[in-house]
């Protein structure tokens, strides 16, 4: 398993339209990816557990994967939730 913790700086936060490329993000690997905030844990690659966590900018955001590319995974969808907090 890896795991990986952000925090959102969007000002937006993880509204809908970004929270649909994450999830198109998502599917594209074979490993479960979770995502975890508050205790909350939801599936990366469905649209409406990433919409329930209402993450807000300066919430942290725990990336955790298990599978054959876990550790490609986090990094992957990490990296795409801190570039979401450039936009």
């Amino acid at each position: 398993m890896s795991e990986k913790t952000i925090t959102i700086n969007n000002p937006s936060g993880l509204h809908a339209r970004p929270a649909a490329l994450l999830v198109k993000e998502a599917s594209n690997f074979k490993s479960a990816i979770k995502l975890v905030k508050n205790g909350k844990e939801v599936d990366a690659k469905s649209l409406l557990g990433v919409m329930s966590l209402a993450a807000k900018q300066n919430d942290q955001i725990t990336v955790r994967a298990e599978g054959e590319d876990a550790e490609a995974a986090v990094n992957h969808i990490a990296a795409f939730l801190e570039q979401l907090s450039e936009a």
